[in-house]
């Protein structure tokens, strides 16, 4: 690994291993590795046309696979660290957290000042930054309920400019930020506005029962909090004892019509409404009913609680894992005629 000192501020780290900056555990070499720790070193990198030609942008590496042993890109960490409250009402906070802070942190921050909004999302891996990107979600509760405003950098022009929230076209587990603006923009802080007088979710999942085995009695936005913290623990594997990315699939929308087909075939087929013409299946079921969770495949499989998690056993590579990933997406297309789409980025060469 070569270290280069550029300018003043960036610096540029060659040939380094991003093993410890991914969930999955996957030993792969980046080209160029930045850290981005200040509003200086995102100005000094934005000169740099070479360096930044082929970037990747990653936070907390949480919803990465690459299936290179050498990418060919300058990998961006974003670790932008900082919060501040920008202004206050009798209902609400608007307050700014930094790209680089770590989403869980956020979540407990909010809690111990008592602002509600964010309970739902407790223990999601990623950093604040990554969250407007993918419109992280859990337990009934989407990320862009509360964003007011997203800020970023634009690489090619070289300024910073702002999204409201109606900018950031939100969907399930998308945005604009994933879509028309990949890559081309460095997503720097996010705006979240955070409600003083709570409005409790607890309808979706087993938050309800959570809190009955915890003895609540008394809803409070610590105790949703607890209640999602204890049932993640119990169904979705540390990814520092064993390597994944969480959810690697995303829960597939189809058609109303198609649903009532698959019906008469799987009676037991769970759903959730979209809209009057379409539903949404849960992917885990979809792979679990074609027998793939808990198998073990090399060093990778499904993991035997929650067939929406892939993982790494230990010395498994990227390719083995997308190989897997593909295995699964093919029985299920072939047996529910439901395509399933990634919810994991993929990274590689040629994408680049």
């Amino acid at each position: 690994m070569w270290t280069l000192k550029t300018k003043l501020t960036m610096i540029v780290q060659q040939n380094v291993s991003i093993k410890h900056l991914n969930t999955f555990g996957i030993d792969f070499k980046v080209d160029n590795y930045i850290v981005v720790d200040s509003m200086q070193v995102v100005k000094e990198l934005s000169e740099e046309k070479k360096l930044i030609k082929h970037k990747i942008q990653v936070g907390g590496g949480s919803n990465i696979l690459c299936i290179e042993e050498q990418l060919h890109a300058t990998l961006i960490h974003n670790q932008l660290k900082g919060k501040k409250i920008i202004k206050e009402t009798a209902e609400h906070v608007w307050v700014e957290i930094m790209a680089g802070e770590k989403w869980h942190d956020f979540v407990v921050y909010a809690i111990e000042n008592n602002w509600g909004g964010v309970e739902n999302l407790s223990l999601i891996p990623g950093t604040v930054g990554a969250a407007p990107i993918q419109n992280i979600g859990a337990y009934g509760v989407e990320v862009s309920n509360c964003i007011a405003e997203v800020h970023a950098w634009n690489w090619n022009d070289k300024e910073s400019i702002k999204f409201n929230k109606e900018e950031c076209k939100f969907g399930y587990r998308t945005s604009i930020f994933k879509e028309k603006w990949k890559q081309k923009i460095l997503i720097t802080s996010v705006v979240f506005k955070l409600d003083k007088h709570h409005h409790f979710n607890t309808t979706y999942g087993a938050i309800t029962q959570e809190l009955d085995k915890m003895g609540i009695t008394t809803l409070s936005i610590k105790a949703i909090s607890d209640a999602v913290i204890a049932i993640r623990k119990s169904k979705l594997p540390n990814p520092e004892v064993l390597g994944n990315a969480g959810s690697f699939f995303k829960n597939p929308t189809i058609k109303l019509a198609h649903f009532k087909e698959l019906q008469k075939l799987h009676t037991l087929i769970p759903s959730f409404a979209v809209d009057a013409q379409h539903v949404k299946v849960p992917a885990g079921w979809l792979i679990e009913q074609c027998g793939w969770k808990g198998k073990k495949v090399g060093a990778c499989g499904v993991h035997k609680d929650q067939a929406l998690v892939l993982v790494n056993y230990g010395k498994a590579s990227g390719r083995d894992l997308f190989n897997l990933s593909e295995a699964i997406i093919q029985d299920v297309q072939e047996k529910f005629n439901i395509e399933l789409e990634r919810e994991v980025q993929i990274l590689r060469n040629t994408l680049l």
